[in-house]
């Protein structure tokens, strides 16, 4: 159980990851909400994605009714590696009811709530697997979850959130090093045709100016200056990306950047996927495309406010962080309680001195 949160599936992944590798025969299937089930069709080694509708989504984005009385939707391409997984969808209201009948009838062996919210809780309790797995009390976004478990596990403190996703596995003896989080896709002629027709074959940066979080996003003048910097210094032209809403933000960008950033075409999970795996640089805050590029191997710069990056940053220890989470005083809130957001604190100059840096560690290589 992983129902949301872009970034937080993606950190999950590795425990998908050494369960498969522990027990190659086993069938694992993740619940999941509608709006995040995407990034799941590029996960190898996942059975099913039983997808449950959270809200009402736009028209365009709903599943189509399929004859087993859930609901199918179009399939990502496969890649050689890793098959799309099977999907059952099951909307709202009376559709919970079926999701959990769906549940029961699979006679789980275990269900691992990897979210620790009541919710996700009462999922993997109803699941009807014969143990469910969560973590302790103290390390619960709601406490009151751990009462719905059977078993918990109490994660190593302090560290960063895959490895306490990880001790989760290693409770069911999965070996958890080294892990895995790479993501499965496939060729993208189209956003491949985009990205040629905007700078032909040179390579290129992605910005990532959005954040669902208000107090996580690095003013946009900012972004549309550091555009310059890259071209200029390095000959890297910027790609900025967008999410629902964002465009007007990432347009705005590029207008100010004197030329040196590019709107990025449309994307779904996939694209944005495949974008970041062919970046030479992505700068971005704590958010899911940051994660999703950090999955991809992409060299990152990370700027975190309210957050912690020793927690959610990425993993791979050649990128750089900048952040000012040390003197935030307004923790995992969405909004600043002081009128300041603290991510606002990180100047231009520090930025594209971590982006110098962190390219100068690509160039030498390994």
């Amino acid at each position: 159980m992983r129902l949301s949160a872009l970034g937080d599936i993606v950190h999950a992944v590795p425990v998908l990851s050494a369960l498969r590798r522990h027990d190659p025969a086993a069938e694992i299937d993740w619940l999941v909400e509608e709006a995040y089930a995407p990034v799941l069709s590029l996960v190898h080694g996942l059975h099913r994605r039983v997808i449950v509708r959270a809200r009402a989504l736009p028209p365009a984005q709903r599943a189509v009714p399929s004859a087993e009385g859930g609901s199918s939707r179009p399939k990502a391409v496969p890649t050689a590696r890793s098959p799309v997984p099977a999907e059952v969808l099951f909307p709202g209201g009376f559709g919970y009811l079926r999701a959990v009948a769906d549940l029961r009838r699979q006679h789980y062996d275990v269900a691992l709530d990897l979210q620790g919210l009541i919710k996700s809780a009462v999922w993997a309790r109803v699941s009807g697997a014969r143990r469910v797995v969560g973590f302790a009390r103290a390390h619960l976004r709601e406490p009151q979850a751990a009462w719905l478990y059977t078993e918990t596990v109490t994660p190593p403190d302090d560290s960063h959130v895959i490895r306490k996703n990880l001790s989760v596995a290693a409770h069911l003896g999965a070996p958890v090093i080294p892990f895995e989080t790479a993501l499965d896709v496939g060729p993208r002629p189209e956003l491949q045709r985009a990205v040629e027709e905007a700078i032909g074959p040179a390579r290129y940066a992605v910005l990532n100016p959005g954040a669902a979080w208000p107090n996580k996003r690095w003013p946009p003048e900012r972004f549309a200056a550091l555009a310059e910097a890259l071209l200029h210094r390095h000959g890297l032209a910027s790609f900025v990306t967008w999410g629902t809403s964002e465009r007007a933000l990432a347009e705005g960008i590029v207008q100010a950047s004197g030329g040196a950033a590019h709107l990025a075409p449309p994307t779904d999970i996939a694209d944005l996927t495949a974008l970041m795996r062919g970046a030479s640089l992505v700068v971005a805050g704590d958010t899911g495309p940051l994660h999703i590029a950090a999955a991809m191997g992409a060299p990152i710069v990370g700027l975190y406010g309210p957050t912690w990056p020793e927690r959610n940053g990425p993993w791979n220890p050649d990128d750089e962080v900048i952040s000012r989470a040390g003197q935030c005083r307004c923790h995992h809130k969405r909004q600043c309680q002081i009128g300041a957001p603290c991510i606002e604190d990180i100047t231009l100059d520090e930025v594209v001195a971590a982006a110098g840096r962190r390219l100068a560690k690509e160039r030498r290589g390994p």
